[in-house]
């Protein structure tokens, strides 16, 4: 999932470079570039934005809530950066992140962007309708954008569509977005679809994406004892035991002794699974 899917507001030299290194994925070297513009040019709300997504991409979500708090104060009129900004308030469950989100949606009813964050809000809101409106928009407006197949299949999920979430994220996937996190969902969505044993080699291609994610190891780990993997059921939990916190480790030790038993290990995915699923679900974008 790209950080402007492909829209670059404003000519701005130093943005432009800035969005260029973002999208190399060089978080470090954009963030410098905007801080450096910034200084220069404090009240602009696009520079402001942008640093806030350059920011969160570097784990500093503190700061970068502020920079969209900033960019929102200053009365923004372009659609892409009232999404984006709105987008990084919603994941603070900032009241304001609606009205931002929807006015860049009605702004800019052209523009998929707008429409799958707006989406993606209203899903986890549980205004399902109405995200699947802007959602099926998204999609219809570009059907090979990964972010708006995802936020679809999450909206499908939430609304108790698994089989009709399960065709979006599968598309999601193809279409090449964040595989480790997709396959995650859509993994788990599998096993809760009682689909599980095409969740195994899902859940396998996720973990190996995301080695340190330990709740997606113990979730692997347990779909490939249950279906007959056990060396990368062993592999994936020793993972989850070097990754993992301490309160997780009851959870392993438990995957550990059913495995050494020969039973019990499908009835335990599927709880595993449907806990790590509802919370994967609610994650915004």
């Amino acid at each position: 999932m790209s950080w402007g899917d492909g829209d670059t507001p404003g000519s701005d030299e130093a943005l432009a470079r800035a969005l260029s290194l973002g999208e190399e994925g060089d978080w470090e070297a954009a963030a410098g570039a905007l801080r450096d513009a910034t200084s220069d040019d404090p009240e602009n709300p696009e520079l402001l934005c942008w640093l806030g997504v350059a920011e969160r991409e570097l784990g500093l979500e503190g700061i970068a809530y502020e920079r969209f708090r900033r960019c929102l104060a200053l009365d923004p009129t372009d659609p892409t950066v009232l999404a984006t900004a709105g987008n990084g308030l919603a994941s603070f469950d900032d009241p304001d992140a609606e009205p931002a989100l929807r006015s860049a949606a009605l702004l800019a009813p052209e523009l998929p962007l707008t429409r799958w964050m707006y989406g993606a809000y209203l899903s986890r809101e549980g205004l399902h309708a109405d995200a699947l409106r802007e959602l099926d928009a998204a999609v219809e407006l570009d059907p090979t954008l990964d972010s708006a197949r995802y936020e679809r299949g999450v909206a499908l999920a939430l609304s108790g569509d698994l089989t009709g979430a399960i065709d979006d994220l599968e598309e999601a996937a193809r279409l090449g977005g964040d595989e480790g996190w997709i396959r995650s969902v859509l993994g788990m969505a599998l096993v809760e679809a009682g689909r599980a044993d095409e969740a195994v080699s899902e859940l396998d291609r996720a973990a190996r994406a995301r080695p340190s994610d330990a709740e997606l190891q113990m979730v692997a780990a347990a779909a490939g004892a249950a279906h007959g993997h056990e060396a990368a059921a062993w592999e994936m939990l020793e993972r989850a035991r070097l990754s993992g916190a301490a309160a997780d480790m009851a959870v392993v030790l438990e995957i550990e002794e059913q495995m050494d038993a020969g039973e019990g290990v499908a009835e335990l995915l599927t709880e595993l699974a449907a806990s790590a699923l509802r919370e994967r679900l609610m994650v915004r974008p």
